[in-house]
């Protein structure tokens, strides 16, 4: 999904059928994206500090709480029409402190509570959320994973090491090339560098160490800044593969990584994902036949 500098025309393109489509949305006007999940977009308006659910097919809107959020960043652990839906958002306060923020529709006002950190853990727009196994999981702009427990309302971090990749990736911004999703429990990390394929690590939860992935075994993973995803029910083609959420040529083609083939698809085509607006794009799964409610382009 892409969301228009101007204007409330906006482009979705299906990589399966490599179309896009059109549908005009003035319920966002002057909102920004902060996250998807199981076809809902959560989104947030600077202006109003209006903070709402909001879902593109159906064009059902759930309103929270206002509240004052700066850039950092959002998550939430299910469709809000699910009652235990979370809304979750933490927030660096000094290198030692961080203050976590949580909400669910139906609520009047949000939670914040400040936690103490054993290790330095720096908040920031760059930093990557995901909700597994009951828990929110946060990885930091430098690599470590901060998690957070929902039922018990503890924060921790854990003693990982960041994924070790090679000198050359740390080059001009590569804090921003990092994605991170779930899948059937475990938690996956995507580092990228504009000149370099890009290395998939996987938490060992047992022996708490990152471990680097030559297959993904089959499923898909959608890479876009704010929220990722994972699908194993895909056309074999694209299948183990990283499909990140950059369109090329008319809206016809989006940039993929084969860990079969070992190489980016289209070629010749910029990776520099540190130059990529965070607010432009994200992948969102509908919850029904898109051409359905949309025009094509």
């Amino acid at each position: 999904m892409y969301f228009p500098r101007s204007g409330d025309l906006y482009e979705f393109y299906d990589p399966s059928q490599r179309k896009t489509y059109s549908i005009e949305l003035p319920e966002l006007c002057g909102s920004r994206v902060c996250y998807t999940k199981d076809g809902w977009l959560l989104l947030y308006r600077p202006r109003t500090h209006r903070v709402f659910f909001f879902n593109p097919f159906t064009r059902e809107v759930i309103k929270l709480p206002r509240f004052e959020m700066t850039y950092q960043i959002v998550a939430f652990s299910s469709a809000p029409t699910s009652t235990s839906c979370m809304v979750f958002t933490v927030k660096h306060i000094s290198p030692t402190v961080v203050a976590i923020s949580t909400c669910h529709p139906g609520a009047t006002e949000w939670t914040t509570v400040n936690y103490q950190n054993r290790l330095p853990f720096v908040s920031s727009i760059w930093n990557k959320l995901v909700f597994c196994n009951g828990l929110f999981y946060c990885l930091s702009l430098t690599g470590w994973l901060g998690v957070f427990d929902p039922q018990e309302r503890t924060w921790s971090v854990l003693v990982v090491p960041p994924p070790k990749c090679p000198e050359n990736f740390f080059a001009k911004n590569w804090w921003k090339g990092k994605f991170m999703a779930e899948h059937k429990g475990e938690i996956l990390v995507i580092y990228t560098c504009c000149n370099e394929n890009p290395i998939i690590f996987k938490l060992d939860q047992a022996n708490m160490v990152w471990e680097e992935m030559k297959t993904l075994d089959g499923v898909t993973l959608f890479a876009s800044f704010l929220s990722s995803h994972s699908r194993t029910d895909l056309p074999g083609l694209m299948r183990n593969s990283v499909y990140f959420s950059k369109v090329r040529f008319y809206g016809k083609r989006c940039i993929s990584y084969s860990l079969d083939d070992c190489r980016y698809y289209p070629r010749k085509q910029c990776h520099d994902w540190g130059e990529q607006d965070p607010f432009e794009s994200i992948w969102i799964e509908p919850s029904q036949d898109i051409s359905t409610s949309c025009e094509e382009s």
